[in-house]
């Protein structure tokens, strides 16, 4: 029994994995049922048991769904943490590229509908960045609060929900921007131009802004890759 145990959980890993791969390829598309326990069962060479632990696993994750009395769907064809390691595993540029496009409909959206709230939240993680100076880390970590109160200013709590998702990607690339001295970081002038953009309510401006501010380190990766 105890040697059961011990090999349970490596035989529900190779499910998730064989599910996992049989999404990929096409086998099933979102939204299809898969085939009922037994099925997988007999298919994968394991119990029944253990399908439905992997199974558990995936709906935990977000790719897979059980309707009561209709079966088990797709919903998705990787999971939430997959696709956050497919970006950071992502290069630089991609990531930056990503990062550009949230952020310039983020800006463009926060100037239609930033209250004096916002303003003031994006105005104080601002000062801060300038205060901190030659300090990095706190620069930093500055910056990503300015950023992050831009697009909470936006109130799309989709957008926001996706940004702070990809936080650590956005995290990686502030820090790339900082620390290589390859790689321009963008000005305190051109953040403060984004601010009052968006205080002014000129949506097209704030949007440029936002766009062009990472438009010279993505200029300089263009040129070493």
């Amino acid at each position: 029994m105890a040697q059961s145990r011990r090999h349970r959980p490596s035989l529900v890993d190779d499910v998730i994995a064989h599910l996992k791969s049989a999404l990929q390829q096409g086998r099933w598309a979102v939204g299809e049922r898969l085939p009922v326990e037994a099925a997988l069962a007999e298919d994968f060479g394991v119990s029944r048991n253990t399908v439905r632990e992997a199974v558990r696993v995936l709906c935990h994750t977000g790719v897979l769904e059980t309707r009561q009395g209709a079966g088990t769907f797709v919903r998705a064809l990787r999971g939430a943490g997959d696709t956050l390691r497919e970006v950071e595993r992502a290069r630089l540029r991609d990531q930056l590229e990503v990062r550009q496009t949230l952020e310039a409909e983020a800006a463009r959206l926060a100037a239609l509908r930033r209250s004096d709230e916002d303003l003031a939240v994006m105005r104080e993680a601002l000062n801060a960045r300038e205060a901190a100076g030659r300090h990095i880390d706190a620069r930093i970590t500055h910056d990503q609060r300015f950023h992050l109160a831009v697009v909470r200013a936006t109130h799309n709590a989709a957008l926001a929900t996706l940004y702070e998702y990809f936080a650590c990607s956005v995290g990686h690339t502030i820090e790339q921007t900082e620390r290589n001295r390859h790689l321009p970081e963008p000005s305190h002038a051109e953040h403060v131009a984004l601010l009052e953009a968006i205080e002014a309510g000129r949506a097209d401006a704030a949007e440029h802004i936002a766009r062009t501010m990472l438009a010279p380190s993505l200029s300089a990766l263009s040129d070493t890759s």
